[in-house]
């Protein structure tokens, strides 16, 4: 498991969790992530003394912004290509890069549904007219999607059916409200609602690899309490939640 780079790891012997050096840390996380990290972080307040503020959307946006120039601390994606962008443009500490998590995709369908998907070629069906996904051309969660359906030789014949959202959260939210007919979101996504049900799992093999890598932002002004966070991230106390909520953990 690579954790944070060593040539980064002399800045966290410096580190040390006190109440004096209490730090507010600006976490810019993918949507997907908004339950792990809300049980995760009273936890880790109450050990280190800092304080977490988190920005959840797509992880485009959020790359966006830092693109922008919004400030933050720690960057976390649902993808390596937005975190690509931001370190070919210099804007994360490639140092600190580690790769987090997994995840799967699966196809939900209102829990009251009576809609039976043996495959996702059955998306194809008549009595199936509106797909959630997020945005398949740019958010995380809709491009492995798309990367699946196209793979299997689905999307042209459902893009049409397709309801673009903003974020996974909101697709799982179409699906809930019984808005859509289906909708493609992460495992995690679906795990936390009552209002959806699984139609079918992606497995891992048939499926995207689905990476969550992190990083310390370069403009950040708490690099060290930043990278402690991090760190806190592969422990086995974080473990517990996200392996809870369905994640899988990244080797």
């Amino acid at each position: 498991m690579k954790i944070i780079n060593r040539l980064f790891l002399p800045l966290l012997a410096l580190f040390s969790f006190t109440a004096a050096n209490a730090t507010e840390l600006h976490v810019l996380a993918a949507a997907s992530l908004t339950d792990a990290l809300q049980q995760i972080a009273p936890a880790y307040e109450k050990a280190s003394g800092d304080k977490l503020t988190f920005n959840f959307a797509g992880s485009n946006i959020l790359a966006r912004q830092l693109q922008n120039g919004a400030p933050g601390d720690v960057f976390i994606s649902a993808d390596d290509a937005q975190m690509n962008a931001l370190e070919k443009a210099e804007l994360i500490n490639a140092k600190s890069r580690t790769a987090l998590l997994s995840n799967m995709l699966v196809i939900i369908v209102p829990a009251t549904s009576s809609t039976v998907i043996k495959s996702a070629k059955d998306l194809e069906n008549a009595d199936i007219k509106k797909i959630a996904l997020a945005q398949p051309e740019a958010v995380p969660a809709g491009v492995y999607a798309k990367e699946y359906l196209t793979k299997i030789g689905v999307w042209e014949k459902v893009k049409e059916k397709v309801i673009p959202t903003e974020n996974v959260r909101a697709a799982l939210a179409a699906v809930a409200s019984d808005n859509v007919d289906a909708g493609i979101v992460y495992r995690t996504d679906a795990l936390i609602s009552k209002k959806v049900k699984i139609a079918l799992a992606i497995s891992a093999v048939d499926g995207p690899k689905i990476d969550y890598p992190a990083a310390v932002v370069t403009s950040s002004k708490s690099q060290i309490e930043a990278a402690k966070f991090l760190t806190y991230l592969h422990s086995k106390e974080a473990a517990v939640v996200f392996e809870k909520l369905g994640f899988i953990i990244s080797e």
